[in-house]
This record gives C-alpha cells, structure tokens and sequence, in this order.
C-alpha cells in the first residue's frame, strides 16, 4: 500500500515522477487521437487504431481511479474533490458512449476534453496558478461584479444612442448587450457598430474602460503569484 501511495499521490519521488510523465504523455496522445477522429476520410484501420488508443486510455485512467480511491485515507473527500470529479470525467464518456440515444453520444464525447484538466494534477506551474487564484479570490470576485455591472450599463448607453438609428441591430437591451461585450472585451468584431456621434463617444468611453477589464485581473493575478513564489 505505501509503494502505491508512492507512486500514484505523491510526486516528488522518482517513483512518483515517472508515473506523473506517464499520465501525462497519456493525456496528450488521447487529445491528439480525440483531434485526429474529426479528420475527413480517414480509413478503417484508422478508426480501429485510434478506438486502441481510447481503450488503453481509458483502462490506465480507470486504473489510476480506481488506486486512488484505494491508497486515499479520505476516500469521499477525493471522489467529490475538483481533481477527483475531472479523474471522474475523462473516463465516463467511453462507458456512457454504449448506453445512450445516438443524439447524446457527440455531447458524451465532449467529455473527454475534461482530460486537459487532468494535466493541472501534474503541472507545479498550474498549481501555483490556482493558488493564486484562490488568494485573489474576493478581488477577482468583487471585479466580476463590477464588470457584470458594466457589461449592462454599456449595453444600456449604447441602446439609447443608437435605437432609433439602427433599430434592426439596438432592438432592446438584450440585443445591444453582444455589442457591449465584444467592445469592453475590446474584441471588437465589427459586426455592429454605432452611427451617430453620441454612439460612437460613448464607444471610446467603453472602449476605454475595456482596458482596464483586461488588465486589472492581470494585475491583481500577478500579484497574488508574486505572493505564492515568495511563500513556495
């Protein structure tokens, strides 16, 4: 039980190392495999390989599941933890793909995405992003508010200069708030844009503030990882 323990919940044994490699180059080969099943025309045998693939796949992930239900002394705390519900997710699709309507297979299969999470177990630089995140957390969350709120108040000003002017784009709040998003993100798509002189002064003022959307939970992200290397 303890070499188990070694080997599959700690990563800072040689043991422990090479498994977390494994997983890994795992991970990568099933997402390249996922991608390579959208190519046109690909024959059988290519089909016939690519299911090898997903099957190996997914029998070492259950495998890996399974362990560490087993070597962890708090079982229920990992299996509802986020890391214990992404290990969930990147084999539930191969089991569902056999007992669901033909519809719900393509929702199913995007599932497997859920494997790209699974690489934050293993990467120390991701974890350290998490923890920043969750040291920012009030800031980050307290932002989002106020940009929800900005988000409406661009789409409210923006649909009381250009109503009347462009009717068929600014029908009603709901209708200007696309507008308001791809602005204050300063995407910018060009799809709709404003016509008369107060529409577009208040486009710059947006656009404006749609700088600092960007960066201020830059900043404040940079911050608390400063904050987390000093503390590592």
């Amino acid at each position: 039980m303890e070499l188990l323990k070694e080997i599959i919940i700690r990563s800072d044994t040689r043991r422990g190392r090479i498994f977390d490699l494994i997983i890994q180059v795992l991970i990568v080969i099933s997402l390249i495999s996922f991608s390579i099943e959208t190519l046109p025309g690909l024959s059988g045998n290519t089909y016939s390989f690519l299911a090898g693939i997903e099957v190996f796949v997914v029998v070492v992930f259950t495998v890996e599941y399974v362990l560490r239900i087993i070597v962890t002394e708090k079982k229920l705390s990992y299996i509802f933890s986020f890391y214990g519900v992404v290990d969930l997710l990147a084999i539930l699709p191969f089991y569902l793909s056999g007992s669901v309507s033909l519809q719900a297979i393509r929702i199913i299969r995007l599932l497997r995405l859920f494997r790209i999470l699974k690489l934050a177990r293993y990467n120390a630089a991701l974890e350290r992003i998490g923890k920043a995140i969750w040291i920012a957390k009030e800031e980050l969350v307290l932002f989002g508010a106020v940009t929800l709120m900005l988000l409406y108040l661009s789409a409210l000003g923006i649909y009381h200069f250009e109503h009347a002017a462009q009717p068929e784009h600014f029908r009603s709040i709901f209708d200007s708030l696309w507008w308001a998003v791809s602005t204050l993100t300063t995407v910018g798509y060009g799809d709709i844009y404003p016509v008369t002189l107060g529409g577009r002064l208040f486009t710059f003022v947006v656009l404006m503030l749609g700088l600092g959307v960007v960066a201020v939970p830059t900043g404040i992200i940079a911050s608390a990882l400063s904050t987390v290397r000093k503390q590592g």
